[in-house]
């Protein structure tokens, strides 16, 4: 039996250069994959390594359009690339925008739980040594509320526009 999509181009293999798994599908806007040949929004590059404050704007920008799964691969870079001292920083931000996507699918219960350990994440780097002050410009504070808030307005059933719904990175 044929497990392949009948619109997916002939022995083509979702792989990159190094024989990665790597899903060539194209994508909405929230990250979900649509058929092959649908036209999809554009994906982020990966691995692109960015000045703190690039990723910063980068994310808001994405955030604000309703695309925070896209956001989530911004961080995500900034997470694998940047400095050890920032990188829970960076992954808790990821695990934000993350939870931001699933909200805004209706996955109220992978949403809410990942908005509180990205929030969590947030938080506990914010006390330590490496987080004192508001790095990058970055209201940390406001940012661990507005997960918590969304936690809580998710779990209560409220849908999530995603763009309408971003938070803001910077006071």
């Amino acid at each position: 039996m044929d497990s392949t999509s009948p619109n997916r181009p002939p022995a083509a293999r979702d792989r990159d250069d190094e024989g990665r798994a790597r899903n060539a599908r194209p994508r909405d806007g929230l990250g979900r994959p649509l058929p092959y040949g649908a036209a999809g929004v554009p994906r982020q590059p990966e691995g692109v390594v960015r000045a703190p404050e690039e990723t910063v704007a980068e994310a808001q920008r994405l955030l604000d359009e309703g695309k925070p799964f896209h956001a989530h691969e911004v961080f995500e870079d900034a997470w694998k690339s940047g400095p050890g001292q920032e990188r829970e920083l960076w992954r808790g931000l990821a695990q934000l925008a993350v939870g931001l996507t699933h909200a805004a699918r209706g996955n109220a219960t992978g949403g809410a739980r990942l908005l509180r350990r990205g929030a969590g994440a947030v938080e506990e780097w914010a006390v330590s040594p490496a987080g004192r002050g508001r790095p990058y410009g970055l209201h940390l504070g406001a940012v661990v509320a507005w997960a918590r808030d969304l936690a809580r307005d998710v779990e209560r059933g409220e849908p999530v526009d995603a763009g309408a719904r971003a938070p803001r990175l910077r006071g």
